[in-house]
């Protein structure tokens, strides 16, 4: 095993990784804020364009159930209804011009580029001319990036050169039977091609793994993280599989949780604490150490969680996690 302290990397602050904490105090200078914004978009995995349903993990909030509302009333306003969750932590005037620039604007619900270029336009230059904000994030899939939303993103890169732009494309998984099996609606080819237009266009990409999907073993969890070591996009985030409340994904999980026990054997089997963090960190250990972490377990809403309820605690897990990391002397990209 490879020493932390012999890895070449960015200033981690303390942790035994790149988190998104430590780019940005790298980076900018301080610590910011990601408010989640829904822009009522829609996806061609529910509109009828490849499917009606959705993936069978995804609920009906398009996985935007902490989404502030952006249609009702302007980014601004929305922005500022965000903040009121974390009035604990900072609470600046959205309004102001000497808050300091340390919110990011993330558009999460649905998917984000599935619109008009017009309404794109729109609502990410309303987020851009907001003064905390820092940078947008827009979530969406590599099948919904035609060249007009490219030449938009490089034209918004280049007219707000102080604040950042980002692309989060939902991989998942880079097995084309747990796609399937998920209804991902695209294949990994059509991943690869937006991910490389999108690098040359300058913009850098964040990309989705859940970990935990039907079927999948810790190996192949851990070739879609080294999949992307040879890829080396800007981010990562590391999802552990929620089952929620009315989706196919819980309506699987209710069929088969009382009948049979959950053991491996099982198509779905929800991750105990223990497990989810063992594979956890054999996916830290193995992912290049440039590559920024941007999320290592997910938020599932308390209502709806069907499974793992031990998730709901996140501050345990992560302090879990890095005790954990500690008492291996682990660190991102050790194992790479």
């Amino acid at each position: 095993m490879q020493n932390q302290a012999n890895i070449a990397v960015p200033n981690w602050h303390g942790k035994p990784y790149y988190s998104l904490n430590a780019w940005c105090l790298n980076t900018l200078g301080h610590k910011c804020y990601k408010i989640a914004l829904n822009a009522h978009m829609s996806c061609p995995n529910r509109d009828g364009t490849l499917d009606t349903r959705g993936c069978i993990f995804c609920s009906a909030g398009g996985s935007g159930e902490f989404a502030e509302d952006i249609v009702r009333e302007s980014v601004a306003s929305q922005l500022q209804a965000g903040l009121s969750r974390l009035q604990n932590k900072f609470s600046p005037d959205i309004t102001g011009n000497d808050s300091g620039a340390c919110l990011i604007a993330y558009f999460q619900a649905y998917t984000n580029t599935y619109a008009p270029v017009e309404y794109l336009r729109q609502v990410y230059t309303e987020a851009l001319e907001c003064p905390p904000v820092c940078g947008i994030s827009i979530g969406t899939r590599p099948d919904c990036l035609p060249a007009k939303t490219l030449r938009l993103l490089e034209e918004l890169q280049k007219h707000y050169p102080h604040k950042f732009i980002w692309v989060e494309l939902g991989l998942q998984t880079i097995h084309e039977n747990t796609a399937a099996l998920i209804r991902r609606g695209y294949a990994l080819p059509c991943f690869e091609e937006s991910f490389y237009r999108l690098k040359e266009a300058g913009i850098p990409v964040i990309v989705h793994l859940i970990l935990g999907l039907p079927g999948e073993t810790p190996s192949q969890m851990l070739e879609s993280v080294e999949y992307l070591d040879r890829l080396l996009p800007f981010g990562v985030k590391l999802q552990l599989l929620h089952i929620l409340q009315d989706t196919d994904l819980g309506k699987m999980y209710l069929e088969t949780a009382h009948t049979t026990p959950a053991d491996n054997s099982l198509p779905l089997h929800p991750l105990e604490k223990e497990e989810y963090l063992t594979i956890l960190i054999d996916c830290i250990r193995h992912l290049a150490p440039e590559i920024v972490i941007h999320r290592l377990t997910g938020d599932g809403p308390r209502k709806t969680l069907l499974a793992p309820a031990w998730s709901l605690n996140k501050r345990d897990v992560l302090n879990s996690l890095h005790s954990q990391m500690r008492a291996l002397n682990a660190a991102q990209g050790d194992l790479l």
